[in-house]
């Protein structure tokens, strides 16, 4: 199968390398050329744009930053893709957007299917992404050797396209509201003395979850640099969490508190760091003595 590949950052990258190590021949574009040049040591074709990653495909798959990003490149893709090729998104954006990208491709014959993906670039160079995807059966169907080979299982959401990106929404929002939780509790645990690296024992005992493991110990040792997710993609995903509650009229408090939470770190200079670091906002506001931190 023949894929083209828009956005080889830090989880496009081993995604599109897992996956020519299944087999798949790719064309991958990246805005910035040296990422994907990276790529073709292992055999990828570089394209000089989205438009030409998508001439020949059969599936076109991307990971971008956001809805602008996904937007821009669905509609330079639009003219090139073949019909009957699918659009795959791997990207988390609005729900929206989804649902226009679902029209658009309908419309020129094409396909769209949304498989966002939860984990750390570490996790997809491991192979290890959790898969959400919905869209039309079929169409997933064809999909879903793709989404085998960049991760380690799949869960199907539905058949509107949609349903996938605010299910990822959702996780995102569980992700981000623990570490607003462990910022809280670890700024208590130092300021009063306490060993918070025992205390994360404890929890990792509690709830034996790897996520909890491995954010838990993200924070506790402040390595916020390189960032696997930026704070600010961090933002941007809970403003995505706020416009859904908007559109179903689902109040949702704790979401807003995070939004505030986000724009105090990025006002302190913070939104290039791990989205982790949001845990750093409660340490400041409980004026956490800096040789405690």
């Amino acid at each position: 199968m023949r894929i083209g590949f828009i956005g080889t950052g830090n989880m496009g990258e081993p995604m599109a390398r897992n996956l020519i190590r299944a087999g798949y021949t790719l064309t991958v574009f990246n805005r910035t050329r040296e990422r994907a040049e990276r790529l073709r040591p292992d055999g990828a074709r570089i394209a000089a744009s989205p438009a030409e990653a998508a001439r020949d495909a059969e599936v076109a798959v991307t990971m971008l930053a956001d809805d602008h990003a996904v937007e821009e490149v669905a509609g330079a893709m639009l003219s090139t893709m073949q019909r009957d090729c699918i659009h795959m998104s791997c990207s988390t954006i609005s729900v929206r957007l989804a649902k226009r990208l679902a029209e658009m491709h309908a419309a020129h014959g094409q396909g769209y299917v949304s498989a966002t993906v939860v984990g750390r670039p570490e996790a997809a160079a491991a192979r290890k992404l959790w898969v959400t995807a919905a869209g039309p059966e079929e169409q997933v169907e064809r999909c879903r050797p793709i989404m085998e080979a960049i991760g380690r299982g799949i869960s199907i959401a539905g058949t509107d396209a949609w349903k996938a990106n605010l299910m990822k929404i959702a996780a995102n929002f569980m992700i981000v509201s623990m570490l607003e939780t462990f910022g809280e509790v670890f700024a208590l645990l130092r300021k009063s003395g306490l060993d918070q690296g025992r205390f994360l024992g404890i929890i990792n005992e509690v709830f034996d979850s790897p996520v909890y493991a491995n954010y838990g110990r993200i924070v506790a040792e402040e390595k916020f640099e390189p960032a696997g997710f930026k704070l600010r993609l961090g933002m941007k995903d809970t403003n995505l969490v706020l416009a859904s509650s908007s559109d179903f009229a689902v109040p949702m408090p704790l979401a807003s508190l995070i939004r505030d939470r986000f724009l105090e770190a990025i006002a302190h200079g913070h939104g290039e760091l791990d989205w982790a670091a949001l845990a750093k906002v409660a340490s400041l506001n409980a004026a956490v003595p800096p040789t405690a931190l």
